[in-house]
């Protein structure tokens, strides 16, 4: 019998506009046994948006009270609302084996990296600046100050690039999703102390 696996977590991170949550959407359906972490936010859901499937969207109260009792593994401030990841819906996730897909941005990941150094970091980046801001001024849901200040921010965000694992560029999205995919299979398949101990014992022997 081979070891009880434990599931991995992966990290995703971007500035606005560069498609992270689209490409998580996708990549929680195109590949099995990956379950896409929905966060808690106080910001108000955009055109389109589902309460329970997007965010879970609270009062700034609520999320208070969940932070006073450590129910988040990460939260923080973004953009002027508050966005959080429930501790307990990971490590449930996570040990019985499943793998757990978090959006979030550089704040919550480098709180994440703290708590679970095991987990694996990914970058999205968009293919320049100027298609960035492109992305940011075709969603229509901001104002041009709002457009303004998420452009500055992208900038100070894209330069944690290097704490992070892995850089994915999402030009297409197709070609994203097969990138992402590529480095959710590989690591289901690194080889841990466990399966190091594992086979020793299995093949070779005492």
């Amino acid at each position: 019998m081979a070891p009880e696996r434990r599931g991995l977590l992966i990290v995703v991170s971007a500035p606005s506009g560069a498609g992270k949550t689209t490409l998580c959407h996708e990549i929680a359906h195109a590949v099995s046994g990956l379950q896409y972490s929905i966060s808690y936010t106080t910001r108000p859901p955009r055109s389109g948006e589902v309460d329970g499937r997007d965010y879970f969207f609270v009062m700034e109260s609520e999320f208070m009270r969940m932070v006073r009792q450590d129910e988040f593994a990460e939260w923080a401030k973004v953009h002027n609302n508050l966005y959080g990841t429930h501790a307990g819906f990971l490590t449930r996730m996570m040990a019985g084996g499943t793998d757990v897909l978090l959006d979030v941005d550089v704040q919550g990941a480098r709180l994440l990296k703290k708590r679970f150094p095991e987990g694996i970091f990914i970058f999205i980046l968009p293919p320049s600046m100027e298609i960035l801001m492109e992305r940011l001024r075709d969603r229509r849901s901001d104002s041009q100050d709002e457009i303004e200040r998420r452009f500055r921010v992208a900038r100070e965000e894209i330069q944690n690039f290097k704490d992070y694992d892995y850089i994915i560029i999402n030009d297409e999205i197709k070609k994203a999703v097969r990138d992402l995919e590529a480095v959710v299979l590989a690591e289901r398949v690194r080889i841990t102390h466990g399966d190091q101990d594992w086979i020793q014992k299995q093949f070779l022997g005492p």
